[in-house]
């Protein structure tokens, strides 16, 4: 599966009273990294709404390993571990240099536009496999 590796920039305003990034802009983070993987392979949002697809966000596990500041470049891998019929499993890792600062394990689901579950098309596998 392919690997794709995303930077952030940690801003002021998203910290919390310890001078930490609060807790819930992590999950910001992990999308916005999920996102762009997602269009490096052609597979933006919007295209695949067009072609009368949507990934939902069934279920995930966000770990905390050490604190991410103001200032601090943030590395995020993301990929694809394992694709069934209908769901995905996603793992993200967040790094500052060599510290992990985060880790994610998230399911997701294929759906058409009313959010019924369905299978996940050719394309999209093959995108994801390199192919």
């Amino acid at each position: 599966m392919i690997r794709h590796a995303t930077n952030i920039s940690v801003r002021f305003y998203e910290l919390d009273p310890y001078d930490h990034v609060n807790h819930a802009v992590y999950l910001s983070y992990f999308e916005t990294a999920r996102i762009e993987a997602l269009e490096s392979v052609g597979m933006g949002l919007h295209s695949l709404s067009e072609r009368g697809f949507r990934i939902v966000v069934s279920d995930l596990n966000l770990k905390f390993h050490a604190p991410a500041k103001a200032g601090d470049s943030l590395a995020i891998e993301t990929l694809i571990v394992e694709m069934k019929r209908v769901t995905h499993g996603w793992q993200q890792h967040m790094t500052r240099s060599t510290t992990p600062i985060a880790s994610l394990d998230l399911r997701a689901a294929m759906t058409d536009l009313e959010g019924r579950p369905i299978r996940t098309p050719a394309f999209f596998k093959g995108a994801w496999s390199g192919e």
